[in-house]
């Protein structure tokens, strides 16, 4: 054994030709170029995408960029790893081999077909969608295939309440992909398209309903033109729906997440802002907002920092006795960005209420903004953080004011 391969543990070295030429790791899914070559999936994929066109060993031109499974050396790695067990080496899972593109396109062929019968193109649909939840790669060669617009056919077919699984099935995998501006303004220029996914979010299938909130977040977050997002902000029942949607129990937590994607893209259009709050998107973003993940929390704040920038969101969020304690708890617990999103929407209710400032004061504010404005948070929340401190200057209590004045001291904030 070469000296510079490292054992895996005191008692057991990986084999040499178990490790990959290029990362010199244990291979957990071996593949043989043109070459003759074998090298892990993951590595030799990375050596190609980043623009070689040579063998790694052999420096030979790889004149097929092909990659051939070597199934019997992953076998014979597992069986290794069975064996050393006991020595902490944990057996490697057989992977799940790429789509063949070959395949994709009789399956997509097979789902556009409409003289095909009804069962036959839904089992194409299905093993499409399979395809696409196992990885990014299928998730490509999918792509590569014509298959947003094949989709998005069969989505819009038939648009009315008796809609088929085919449909649904469609929006499905058609909500995994990504879409250009030119699908989106496909989808956003027809009235009757938008309204069948808004009708969608009140279907009976809590996943029919997600998989048209993706949809709907991704057309408007996609599309150039501002009176295109705000036709279709402007909808009867789609703030309902997507309210609906995050308010669905914590055991579908994709809801949550396509929830808040979705209503934050809505709550961009300025003007349609009080459909939301008319909808409970105050009250579900408020009762919610402990449960989002770090990401999804960034947007709720900022959608909720947007709610209170009108008159209606700004009474709404007041009224909640969660509000304004939830958003002092929030301030450099999450990251930069939800600090400073819960601290402008604290500043939003302090200027319209003197009663939101005595709740934020009696919250522990106070404290919390001295720390913001001599941590390394982004300006715009330092700002904002002075703005609050001076908004709350005549509610602190003395003994809070006479504290302030060290911070004072040694902070970038002019006292008032």
């Amino acid at each position: 054994m070469p000296g510079s391969l490292d054992p895996l543990d005191v008692g057991v070295q990986i084999p040499y030709y178990f490790r990959c030429p290029i990362s010199l790791e244990l291979m957990q899914d071996p593949v043989t170029v043109c070459t003759g070559q074998t090298y892990d999936r993951q590595s030799i994929e990375s050596w190609v995408a980043t623009g070689n066109t040579t063998c790694p060993v052999t420096r030979a031109p790889l004149s097929d960029f092909s990659l051939i499974s070597n199934h019997t050396l992953r076998r014979l790695i597992q069986d290794w790893c069975v064996a050393n067990r006991a020595f902490g080496v944990e057996r490697i899972p057989t992977p799940k081999q790429p789509a063949d593109p070959v395949l994709v396109r009789s399956l997509l062929n097979q789902a556009a077909a409409e003289s095909n019968h009804l069962k036959s193109r839904l089992s194409a649909l299905k093993r499409l969608r399979g395809l696409a939840r196992d990885s990014d790669k299928n998730r490509s060669v999918i792509s590569a295939n014509n298959a947003r617009e094949i989709l998005l056919s069969i989505v819009f077919y038939r648009m009315d309440s008796d809609s088929s699984e085919l449909n649904h099935e469609s929006l499905a995998i058609l909500s995994m992909f990504p879409l250009s501006e030119g699908e989106c303004f496909f989808v956003a220029s027809d009235p009757d398209r938008v309204s069948y996914l808004v009708s969608l979010l009140f279907h009976p299938s809590i996943d029919v309903r997600v998989n048209s909130a993706a949809l709907i977040e991704v057309v408007v977050a996609g599309i150039r033109s501002s009176e295109l997002r705000a036709q279709i902000s402007s909808i009867d029942d789609v703030f309902e729906g997507v309210v609906g949607i995050l308010n669905y129990p914590l055991a579908y937590p994709r809801a949550l997440k396509v929830g808040i994607k979705a209503l934050f893209a809505l709550c961009l259009v300025k003007q349609h802002r009080q459909k939301a709050v008319a909808a409970g998107a105050v009250e579900a973003l408020i009762d919610r907002l402990q449960d989002f993940e770090k990401c999804d929390a960034e947007r709720a704040l900022a959608t909720i920092e947007l709610l209170s920038r009108i008159p209606s969101g700004c009474a709404a969020l007041a009224s909640h006795a969660l509000t304004v304690p939830l958003l002092v708890k929030t301030i450099l617990k999450v990251s930069e960005r939800a600090t400073e999103y819960a601290a402008g929407a604290l500043l939003s209710l302090c200027l319209a209420s003197e009663q939101a400032q005595k709740e934020a004061v009696a919250a522990g504010v106070l404290t919390q903004l001295l720390l913001l404005v001599q941590s390394d948070c982004t300006e715009r929340a330092k700002r904002k953080a002075q703005l609050l401190l001076k908004q709350l200057r005549d509610c602190w209590p003395e003994d809070s004011i006479a504290n302030s004045d060290d911070y004072f001291a040694y902070s970038d904030v002019v006292p008032f």
